[in-house]
């Protein structure tokens, strides 16, 4: 068996719960899409380029207002900040795996970060050819979910009132988690205030980018301050 096959079959299992969620996710995206108006070809498109799932939930309404591309670029870099401090993370991860090293820049999603970075391949295991396939398939899940979304969307006829409402859902799952999962809820409490307070402030077409670059703002200023809070409260 060569060394690519080997990786491949290693890393399959890791990714087989991402394939669940990214099916779900996907197919609600693809719908959602096409309750919009665009054909499948749109989110399958969006899903192999751009391979975001909430900035592509986002990207909907980009594409269906009016033309603003400084808003949406700064949107984009708020919405996937995060990225950032994941690519620097793995700088040291990513070295020594060659042109492979590009695509994994490229397809790094919070689900193949967090197996990359924490998984140990097997014996044997090319580490390079691990995180090559763990990330293709997550990204074949999404696409592939994606596309029957929008496919399906037009083959069966059902009332998709209220499907734009699953990231939002997705969202208060994942804060949900987050909270009970963390003693030291400064960042949570953080957010919501900024929010709600950018919420009155911008109005509802204008809050996210503000809120986003205030939250950014803010926890960079106190990091010093909450990272002491956090490892007490761990403790």
């Amino acid at each position: 068996m060569n060394e690519k096959m080997k990786a491949l079959r290693a890393a399959f299992p890791y990714t087989v719960p991402i394939c669940a969620g990214f099916a779900f996710l996907g197919l609600a995206y693809g719908i959602y899409m096409h309750s919009k108006g665009f054909s499948f070809v749109y989110p399958m498109l969006m899903s192999m380029t751009i391979f975001a799932g909430s900035m592509e939930f986002v990207t909907v309404n980009l594409l269906t207002s009016v033309f603003a591309p400084f808003h949406a670029l700064l949107l984009a870099v708020m919405v996937n900040a995060r990225h950032l401090f994941y690519g620097i993370s793995m700088l040291e991860t990513y070295k020594g795996v060659g042109a492979k090293k590009f695509y994994l820049i490229f397809g790094m999603c919070d689900e193949s970060f967090s197996i990359n970075c924490t998984t140990q391949p097997p014996a044997g295991v090319d580490r390079g050819w691990f995180m090559f396939f763990v990330t293709l398939l997550n990204h074949i899940y999404w696409v592939v979910g994606s596309t029957l979304g929008g496919i399906l969307g037009g083959l069966i006829p059902f009332n998709t009132a209220g499907i734009d409402f699953v990231m939002t859902a997705l969202f208060v799952v994942i804060f949900l988690d987050q909270w009970f999962s963390q003693k030291n809820h400064i960042p949570a409490v953080l957010g919501i205030v900024v929010s709600v307070a950018c919420l009155i402030g911008f109005g509802s077409d204008h809050f996210i980018v503000a809120a986003m670059a205030f939250i950014l703002l803010l926890l960079t200023l106190f990091r010093k301050k909450i990272e002491p809070a956090e490892e007490g409260a761990a403790s």
